[in-house]
This record gives structure tokens, sequence and C-alpha cells, in this order.
């Protein structure tokens, strides 16, 4: 039976003493409940109204359900019957109408105030204030050069909820640690941090599913293999959560892939990957590859995610590419060279190649060409549709066809959001809004619009989460304003 906790208070004004005494009101037990007292059960009139500090309880993560009250601590623990009620440190050597009503069913009374050493605004549930401060008058110049249309993109749209889509690659667990550092090792030369909080989150092929499926396709469906352990139930979940078709193989020789970033403040101190790099078998290959032949022909598009942790052999890509260009169905890729080393070259014939520079210049094994003839070179050797370069801070340079043959146009959009809280995931948020807005019917210089909004909304929170299409519809029109 879960046990509920009851903090009850005025929260007047909030500061970081409230939200420390919720954190260790939700350690106590699974469910926190706060009762805010309304204005006239105050007996000090309130500079804040009651429904406004209301809503500030609520934005405090580690809150399950907050309501206004009238009753008393004694009517509210005989209404709740819960597990304990939490009140501050402060209030331990001082008379306590709380203890008789809990003593008469078992109920416990706990003191506490939470540790003081930590950030607190790690502890906000993130408000959709996302977009105050990106900065459009590049992107306006953009439009303006290819004469794209507000009304044109909202058509685009309107097309995607007939679209379905595949996506092939790893699936990655990402966790976030949140702590404080509180100073260097006496013993080594080493960074000592405290952690408070953990923030799990899908990422690699999933994530980019779920973006896709978010913004607006009708139908996706994920194939990936997971480890035979805890973190591919975790998977299979949130999955089902984002409203996402899977095809997922269980292989024993391998664990789920889980990266840990350690974070203290703003800044990430350390990443730790949990995978292993081995090729899945020829048996596991030719169940994906049947998986992926069962759909072909229900699919607009399908996406190579690939991490480069074995899951895409060449010969399983040459596969699934040849049967997609015998169906008439374009696909697309990324291939990511971060920590692993992979080759985004190996994807010929793609619609839409969108590697990182790095990944580019380790494909083609150079480091001296500037982006343009980069650009060029990639393209003879691996002949994509479109492609795309991503810049990180520095936004994207798209490498498009040309009136004549043999002739490419080039362009650039600046990042958009200036004040990056997290860049892990853009590239997969940008491959997903561009392909899927492309397959709709939009041109290139349309949909890397689309893709430059939506990769500078996921860069303005801290892991990945689906990008919801009406965040981005908000924002495309705020672009044009």
């Amino acid at each position: 039976m879960a046990k509920n906790i009851l903090v009850t208070g005025n929260f007047d004004l909030l500061h970081p003493g409230h939200i420390r005494l919720l954190k260790f009101a939700k350690e106590c037990g699974d469910h926190l409940l706060v009762a805010v007292n309304s204005d006239k059960a105050m007996a000090v009139e309130s500079k804040i109204d009651e429904q406004h500090r209301l809503e500030m309880v609520r934005s405090i993560q580690y809150v399950d359900e907050a309501f206004l009250t009238d009753l008393s601590p004694a009517d509210l623990i005989s209404l709740h019957r819960p597990f304990a009620v939490v009140k501050g440190k402060e209030f331990e050597d001082k008379e306590n109408p709380e203890r008789q009503a809990l003593r008469a069913y078992g109920g416990k009374l706990i003191f506490g105030s939470g540790e003081f050493d930590f950030s607190s605004e790690h502890f906000i549930k993130p408000i959709q204030n996302i977009g105050s401060n990106f900065d459009f008058s590049e992107l306006k110049r953009y439009a303006k050069r290819h004469q794209i249309k507000l009304h044109d993109l909202l058509t685009t749209f309107k097309k995607m909820d007939k679209l379905n889509v595949a996506v092939v690659g790893e699936v990655i667990v990402d966790e976030y640690v949140q702590g404080k550092a509180v100073g260097l090792s006496q013993e080594d030369p080493t960074i000592v941090m405290t952690p408070n909080q953990t923030d799990t989150f899908l990422g690699g092929a999933a994530i980019t599913a779920g973006h896709i499926k978010s913004i607006g396709a009708n139908r996706v469906t994920l194939f990936s293999v997971l480890g035979a352990d805890t973190k591919s139930e975790y998977v299979k979940s949130r999955v089902h959560d984002y409203d996402i078709s899977s095809f997922l193989i269980e292989d024993s020789s391998r664990p789920t892939p889980l990266k840990t970033r350690y974070r203290a403040d703003t800044k990430t101190l350390l990443r730790v990957n949990q995978v292993r790099h081995h090729k899945i078998s020829e048996e596991l290959q030719a169940s994906l590859l049947a998986g992926i032949m069962g759909i072909l022909d229900d699919i607009n598009v399908l996406v190579f995610s690939d991490f480069n942790y074995g899951l895409l052999p060449q010969s399983l890509v040459n596969q699934i590419s040849k049967a997609c260009e015998e169906k008439g169905v374009r696909y697309v890729a990324d291939s990511q060279t971060s920590s692993q080393v992979g080759d985004i070259s190996r994807y010929r014939d793609t619609f839409l190649m969108t590697p990182t520079e790095k990944e580019v210049r380790v494909a083609l094994n150079n480091a001296d060409d500037g982006l343009v003839i980069l650009a060029k070179k990639l393209c003879e050797k691996s002949n994509p549709q479109n492609l795309v370069i991503t810049l990180a801070a520095d936004g994207v340079l798209i490498h498009i066809p040309g009136i004549g043959p043999n002739e490419w146009q080039n362009d650039r959009i600046p990042a958009i959001n200036k004040n990056a809280a997290d860049p892990a995931g853009a590239g997969d948020c940008f491959l997903a809004a561009s392909s899927l807005a492309m397959i709709a019917g939009a041109s290139a210089w349309e949909a890397f619009y689309i893709a430059s909004i939506a990769s500078a909304c996921q860069v303005g929170t801290i892991g990945n989460k689906p990008l919801q299409q009406s965040l981005l519809l908000r924002l495309l029109r705020e672009s044009f304003e």
C-alpha cells in the first residue's frame, strides 16, 4: 500500500527552505500531498493570493498532489489518513495538534528540514517558457531568401498525420544524476559531489521515434535490440507511454545501453557509458530485417538512427536500404561519432543525411577542408539527396541539389537558442523534424526552418522528452511575428 505523506502550510513566499522540506517529505514515503492554506484560513493576510501560492507549490517536482484547504490540521489528517505528517525541524519542541489525530490510527509525525547543501532550482518542474530567449532575426532573413511562408509550414503539419514511419537503431537509456560539487578530495585531485536526484529518459533511436510521433506522425514503429535486464523493462514502458509501436528483440549478450551523466548545477562533470560494441548475431539481423520487411508496404519513410554499438552492421544496412529502394520507400540516416567511432558515409543514396562536422571529417578522414568542400566530398562518396551538417552552437550548414546537374546550393541557419541548457539530443530532434516535414511535402528549405526551431526547443531543457507539436507550432508562429 502506498505511503501518503502530508505537508500543510501557507507557502506565502516560496523559498529554498520550502523546497528542501518538500524533498525531505517525499523521501519519507511514496506520494506527497501538500495542503495549502486558503486565504481565509490564514491568520495573517497574504501578499500573494491563494491560487498563485497553490501554483507555486505545484511547480515543485516532488509534489504529487496539492490543493487549497480551509480545514484544520486534525481534520485534514482524519480525511486523508496519511502514513505520516512532515513538519519542519523548528516545530519539534512545540505543541503539535497533529500528534493526537495521527495517534488515533498509528500515523507518524516526522520532523526534518532537508539538506541545505543543494541548488533548489533543479527541483522546479519545467514550465513551458521555451522560446523566451530565442533569436529569430537570422531565421527571418533565411525565410525571406527562400520565400518561406507561415501558411505553407502550417499546411505541412496538417499532412503529417497521414504518415507512417519506421525507426531502426540503438535505444539508449539516459540517466542524469544531479548533485552538488562539494570540493576536491584530500586523498587525490578528484571532484567530490553529493547526488540528490536522478532523472531517467529514453534516448537514441527511441527519442527520435518519440519526436516523430509527438510532432505529428500517424504511426511510428521502433525496431531495436535490448538487453535482458531491468533497463529493457523501462524502455518498453516508456515506448508504450509515447504511443510508439515497437519491434524489440532481446539479446542476452549485451546490456541495454545506459549513459549516466553526473551534473553539478548546470555543468556535466562526467559521463559513464555502459555499452557493448560487438555486432548483433546474424539471427538477430535476420529477425530485424523480417520485421522491417513486414511493414515496408505501409510506411512512408525509414529512419536509420545509428549509434554504432553494433545493431546496424553493414550487411543489414545494405539489405534494408535495398528493400526500401525496391518498395519506393525513402530512407534517411544519422550515424553518431562521439565516444564511439562511426562512418556516416556507409549510408548511400539516402533521402536526407544529418551528420555533425566531426562525423563528416571522420568519415572522410579529412581535417583540413572547409565545410562546403567537406559537404561536396561526402555527397560524391555517399550520394545523399539532401545534406545538413550540424554545427552545435553554430547552427547548421545546408547543402542541397541546385537547378543544373552537379550544382548544389548552400545556406546556413545559425543557432536560435542562445542559452542551451543541454546539447544532448539536438541532432536527433533535427533529424526527426526535418525528415517528417520533407516527407509531408515541405521543401528542403522549409523543412530545415522547422527543424532548427525544433532542435532549439530540445536544447532548452535537461534530458530527452518528445517535442510537443503545440509548442513547435507556437514558436513557428512567433518566428514570423
